[in-house]
């Protein structure tokens, strides 16, 4: 079973529960496979609430292939092998797939059952499943043992042929309807949000829906707000709506109204579309390789840059609203409310993501610089196979 991320001083004291399964994903593209890279939901979460400070116990099933080296160890199952997704760029869109890609899931580890979660309480739920790992049960276990769940929509809608390509269901015929009025946020993509009624859905909880590029919407029983957005370069847009969930809950329990805590949804998912599988939001990391490149060229630019990144948590906990957040008022419309100031966080957090781009790029300059990487493009650049450590002989 996994451990929580060990408190510090600074660590805030709300725990979150992640359940979902880790993944294998595959990318391919013209028949050859692109990339291989650790995913599920989980995965790109636990990335985002590590990044964030946020402590958090996370439930998730692997089978005996599973290679890959984490942080939070998952159960492993001694007769399952780990899911795996194919995703494929370039077989056009239909119905139920994504525009940018169509998604096979060609191996599924088991279920989580409602017994696989700790015997605990929670300040918040995350049910994030990505291969139909998520039952009924175990989301009603979730709603019994944590004040407030977030759910993801592909965690209920997900069905899957027999070539196991990714269908969707509508929502009413999921399973899970009934628990609805039990939930807090359900987030749901531009396209995910044709297999639900909005306008029913918002009666019972909170409704996100994303927009990729265009940002984010939230509806709750009264109203609803459009949420900005953050410019990003799309390499592959896997992860970005797990990175901004991620984002978003990890806003929440800082203490950020629900608009604020939109907004750091959005700009996770915008750096996570710019990488090829889970990116590194390790902000001392960089902060660390910028000084150390600083050192070398006398370059005051790239240091002082750097120290801006690495102020994007305090950001966010300087942008916490006292009395009002929604910790301190989960259930009050106030909490919806677009705060003062909005707008400047909106403008701090771009310029954090524009003095990061600039100081990747006096890192690539310098003859100094570590760990330079080539990541690779889908159309018209050559193409890397990342990552591949998984064994598929098992």
């Amino acid at each position: 079973m996994v451990t929580t991320i060990p408190q510090t001083p600074n660590t805030p004291i709300q725990s979150v529960l992640i359940v979902g399964n880790y993944c294998h994903d595959v990318l391919l593209q013209g028949g050859a496979v692109v990339a291989e890279t650790l995913g599920g939901a989980a995965s790109f979460i636990s990335n985002v609430l590590t990044g964030l400070s946020v402590s958090f116990h996370l439930t998730s099933k692997v089978g005996v292939d599973f290679k890959y080296p984490v942080n939070h160890d998952p159960i492993v199952v001694p007769t399952s092998k780990t899911t795996v997704f194919h995703a494929y760029f370039d077989q056009g869109y239909n119905e139920n797939a994504h525009q940018d890609r169509v998604l096979k899931r060609v191996e599924v580890c088991d279920p989580i059952n409602p017994s696989d979660l700790p015997d605990r309480k929670f300040d918040f739920g995350m049910a994030v499943g990505v291969g139909g790992e998520i039952l009924p049960e175990t989301l009603e276990r979730m709603v019994e043992i944590c004040d407030a769940v977030f759910v993801d929509i592909q965690a209920l809608i997900r069905a899957f042929d027999e070539n196991g390509t990714v269908k969707l269901v509508r929502l009413k015929e999921s399973g899970f309807y009934h628990l609805l009025p039990r939930l807090k946020f359900l987030k749901a993509s531009s396209d995910e949000a044709l297999f639900m009624e909005v306008e029913e859905v918002r009666l019972w909880c909170c409704v996100v829906v994303t927009h990729g590029k265009d940002g984010c919407e939230v509806y709750w029983k009264d109203g609803e707000m459009k949420i900005a957005p953050f410019g990003a370069n799309q390499i592959d847009p896997t992860g970005a709506g797990d990175s901004f969930l991620g984002g978003f809950v990890g806003g929440l329990v800082h203490g950020l109204v629900v608009p604020d805590a939109a907004l750091v949804g959005n700009f996770f998912g915008s750096l996570t579309v710019a990488h090829i599988g889970l990116p590194k939001f390790d902000l001392r990391l960089l902060q660390h390789k910028c000084m150390l490149s600083n050192i070398l060229q006398g370059s005051e630019l790239c240091g002082s840059l750097c120290w801006k990144l690495g102020r994007i948590k305090e950001e966010v906990q300087t942008r916490k609203v006292q009395g009002t957040g929604w910790l301190e008022r989960r259930d009050d419309e106030v909490s919806f409310t677009k705060p003062a100031g909005h707008d400047e966080f909106h403008a701090s957090l771009s310029s954090s993501k524009l003095v990061s781009a600039e100081c990747r790029r006096d890192l690539s300059r310098s003859p100094g610089s570590v760990e330079q990487v080539n990541r690779p493009q889908y159309k018209g650049q050559q193409k890397f196979l990342l990552n591949s450590v998984y064994d598929k002989s098992n």
